[in-house]
C-alpha cells in the first residue's frame, strides 16, 4: 500500500497514531511519502521559530518522488490532504490556498490515488473569540502579524466553502471536523481525540479494519529531504525511516 500525507503541525503531531493505523490496517508494509511539519506552508517557504524552514508542498520532492515510485505498481494508494488553513496565517487569500490545493488534487488524481481532504475545523473556529485568537497566534506564529479576527474568520468560511466544492469535484472523501476534537487550542487536535479523529479521518475501503498495530514511530526532527537549518541549507536521503515490515517513511 502506498500513502501520501499532505499537510502540517495535525500531520506532524499526529505521525504516530497515523502510521500505527496504516500498518495494522493495511495488513503489509505501507510506502509512505509525506509533506508535513509545523507551520508548513502549501505554496512557499515555511519558517518556525526563525529556525527551521521548509519548503511548500507544491514545489518539494515529493511530487518527483511519486513519479518514480508509481513505477513499481502499488496494490492501492491514499492521500491524506490536511491542514490547508495554515496558510491563511501567512498571508494568502482564499482563492490562492485552494489553488495550491487543487494543483495537489490534480496531481494525486494522476496517480489514481484515493483521497481524502480535511477541511479546516471552522467548528472549533467559530467559537472563538478576538481574545483567545491573539493569545493563540502570539504562542504559535509570534513573528506575524495577525489579521484581525472577524477577517480571518471569513477568510476561514471561504476557503472552507472553496475546498469543499474542489473535494466534490475531484471526487475525495471529505472530512469536516468536529468541534468536540479541539479544546483550548482551536487547531489543533486535542491528545485524548486523536485516536478517534485519527481512526475517522483514514477509515476507507483500503483500511477494511484497524487491526493489531505494530506499535508507535516517531519521525527524526530534523529528516526532510530538503530544509533549511539556521539558514544552512540541508538535505537527506530518502526513505528516513524502515522498518522490519517492510513499511518506509519518506519526508519531503
Amino acid at each position: 500500500m502506498r500513502v501520501v500525507l499532505l499537510g502540517a503541525s495535525n500531520l506532524r503531531i499526529g505521525f504516530p497514531e497515523i502510521l500505527a493505523r496504516l500498518r495494522g490496517g493495511a495488513g503489509g508494509p505501507v510506502e509512505v511519502l509525506a509533506a508535513l511539519g509545523h507551520g508548513r506552508s502549501y505554496g512557499s517557504w515555511s519558517q518556525v521559530l526563525g529556525v527551521r524552514r521548509l519548503p511548500g508542498i507544491l514545489n518539494c520532492g515529493l511530487w518527483e518522488a511519486l513519479e518514480r515510485q508509481s513505477a513499481q505498481p502499488a496494490p492501492s494508494t491514499l492521500a491524506l490532504v490536511a491542514d490547508a488553513g495554515n496558510d491563511l496565517l501567512y498571508g494568502a487569500g482564499p482563492e490562492t490556498i485552494a489553488d495550491w490545493v487543487a494543483a495537489c488534487l490534480d496531481r494525486l488524481a494522476r496517480h489514481g490515488a484515493e483521497i481524502v481532504l480535511s477541511l479546516p475545523p471552522l467548528a472549533s473556529l467559530e467559537t472563538v473569540t478576538e481574545i483567545r485568537y491573539r493569545l493563540v497566534c502570539s504562542i504559535l506564529y509570534p513573528a506575524r502579524k495577525a489579521a484581525p479576527w472577524p477577517t480571518m474568520l471569513a477568510n476561514v468560511r471561504e476557503l472552507n466553502d472553496r475546498l469543499r466544492r474542489l473535494g466534490a469535484d475531484r471526487g475525495a472523501r471529505v472530512i469536516e471536523p468536529p468541534s468536540s476534537w479541539y479544546g483550548i487550542d482551536p487547531i489543533h487536535i486535542r491528545r485524548r481525540r486523536r485516536n478517534e479523529a485519527w481512526l475517522q479521518i483514514l477509515r476507507g475501503p483500503h483500511l477494511p479494519g484497524e487491526g493489531r498495530s505494530p506499535g508507535r514511530a516517531r519521525l527524526p526532527l530534523f529528516g526532510s529531504e530538503e530544509l533549511r537549518l539556521c539558514g544552512v541549507p540541508l538535505r537527506n536521503p530518502q526513505p528516513v525511516c524502515r522498518f522490519k515490515d517492510g513499511t518506509t517513511v519518506a519526508l519531503y
